[in-house]
């Protein structure tokens, strides 16, 4: 991973991006010798969200089975009918 300061970015922003979207290497900002941000192309961004949505759900699906939050197969149908009409 690429490291830059901020003051780099501040005067060479247009080439730190360049860089950026051509080696999709995500680029860590620090600012008084501390990490203080990432910059990362926006399709990689994009993805991890992507990603982050999907671990959410399988999360929440894992919790619900945990806590007894889960229905037969009959009573899922039932429940859903009026959708599946």
């Amino acid at each position: 991973m690429k490291t830059e300061l901020v003051t780099t970015l501040k005067r060479q922003a247009t080439k730190i991006l360049a860089d950026l979207h051509e080696s999709k290497e995500p680029v860590l900002i620090t600012e008084h010798g501390q990490p203080s941000a990432y910059l990362l192309d926006v399709e990689d961004y994009e993805q991890m969200q992507n990603r982050m949505s999907i671990l959410e759900g399988i999360a929440r699906g894992e919790r619900a089975v945990f806590e007894g939050r889960v229905y037969s197969d009959s009573e899922a149908q039932e429940k859903m009918s009026k959708w599946l009409k």
